[in-house]
């Protein structure tokens, strides 16, 4: 599984962006993309992730505000932030999670996401 973030960079407060991921994962597996960050000084936390169902599991934080979504054939998955905040700044991951698993065993190299006016 090879997965490359991109797309991050300085917004204002009440900005947006948008970031991708290029995934290229092995055939005959089922995998659960979503995205982390990790915030300076603090642990990796869930931003969004499908589920094994195909619904979405979304970080309180980010609730209304943030929208994970994907291309038909799983090769791209996007995260677009609305309403960014100060507190967004982080290293943001995308990551592959299996179905079966209870966390991801793949990740992303992490693109930068700074807030601030």
């Amino acid at each position: 599984v090879q997965l490359q973030a991109s797309g991050g960079g300085l917004a204002q407060p009440g900005g947006s962006l948008r970031l991708s991921c290029a995934a290229s994962v092995s055939r005959g597996s089922m995998y659960a993309m979503g995205w982390y960050r990790q915030a300076p000084g603090k642990q990796r936390e869930l931003v969004v992730s499908f589920t094994n169902g195909g619904g979405r599991d979304y970080g309180e934080s980010v609730k209304g505000r943030f929208t994970i979504s994907r291309d038909r054939a799983w090769n791209m998955v996007y995260l677009q932030m609305n309403s960014l905040k100060p507190e967004d700044t982080a290293v943001y991951y995308c990551s592959a999670r299996e179905y079966g698993d209870t966390s991801p065993a793949y990740w992303g190299q992490g693109t930068q996401v700074t807030v601030s006016s």
